[in-house]
Formats: C-alpha cells, sequence, structure tokens
C-alpha cells in the first residue's frame, strides 16, 4: 500500500524520482514498470504500478464502444497512458502532455492512494486539500455511497 503525501522536486526535463522509501514496493510489485495517465475527476496525475494498471484495463475492456460515456473514460485514461520504467537512479520522465495536463512545475507532490499515487503540481493539492476540509466542515458527510469505515 502507498500512502501519505510527499513533495518532490520535477527537474528541467520533466524527470522526478520515486522517493526511496517506495522504490523496492515498485521493483518487487512490477519490476519497475509502471503506467502513468490522467485523473479524470482531479488536475493530477495518476501512477500505476503495471499489474494494477493492467486490471484497469480489463475493466476498461469491457466497456461499451457505443455508450458515448464509456467511450470518453477509455479515450481520457488510454489514450493519455504512458508506459515507464523507473531507471537506475529511482527516476521517472513525465511527457509534456501528462505534465502540461497536471500543471506541473518544478515543485511537485506524490500522493499514495493504497494501491497507486497521485501526482498533482503541490500548490494545486494544498489548495485541494483545503477545499476538501471545506467541503467536509459545510454539513454533514453524505456516507450513503461509502463503504463502512470502521475506525
Amino acid at each position: 500500500m502507498f500512502r501519505g503525501a510527499t513533495a518532490i522536486n520535477m527537474d528541467a526535463k520533466g524527470r522526478i524520482a520515486i522517493p526511496a522509501k517506495y522504490r523496492s514496493r515498485f521493483h518487487d510489485a512490477c519490476a519497475n514498470q509502471i503506467v502513468v495517465t490522467i485523473d479524470l475527476f482531479d488536475p493530477c496525475l495518476l501512477l500505476f504500478p503495471l499489474p494494477q494498471w493492467e486490471q484497469l484495463e480489463t475493466t476498461l475492456d469491457t466497456f461499451s464502444n457505443t455508450d458515448p460515456n464509456q467511450r470518453r473514460i477509455k479515450r481520457m485514461l488510454l489514450g493519455h497512458a504512458s508506459e515507464h520504467e523507473i531507471d537506475g537512479n529511482g527516476r521517472i520522465l513525465l511527457p509534456p502532455v501528462l505534465r502540461e495536463y497536471a500543471h506541473l512545475e518544478k515543485e511537485v507532490l506524490l500522493a499514495g492512494q493504497g494501491k497507486t499515487f497521485q501526482i498533482w503540481n503541490e500548490n494545486n493539492w494544498h489548495k485541494k486539500i483545503e477545499d476538501d476540509v471545506a467541503a467536509l466542515g459545510e454539513g454533514p458527510l453524505d456516507t450513503e455511497n461509502l463503504p463502512d469505515l470502521a475506525f
């Protein structure tokens, strides 16, 4: 499981270094093979170890080619998918189109999401967290569509 938020820097070529604490997990889980694509709901990127991406691809393969919403989701996720191998220095090169989509600049934030990561512009991440906290404070949390979270 990937958890926590880690601030990292992107170099002038668009490379980010995976934090050392996660590198062995990527090596063990996917032989450093990953896929990066856009997030459909937020201006960030999604980073998948290859096995998790392949599970998502299997699901996407069941989507209808005639339903406009399902076609749209397939087009966005698969059309922006970029395969990478984490290099010997723990880095990946993010393609310009993905960097532009997520407004990535030098200061980037890698946010663990369980089996995947989100890659955010650091300022946008902090703004999103502020917005999420404010939304939670506006009234009762709608838990109708959430699984039971036993704390």
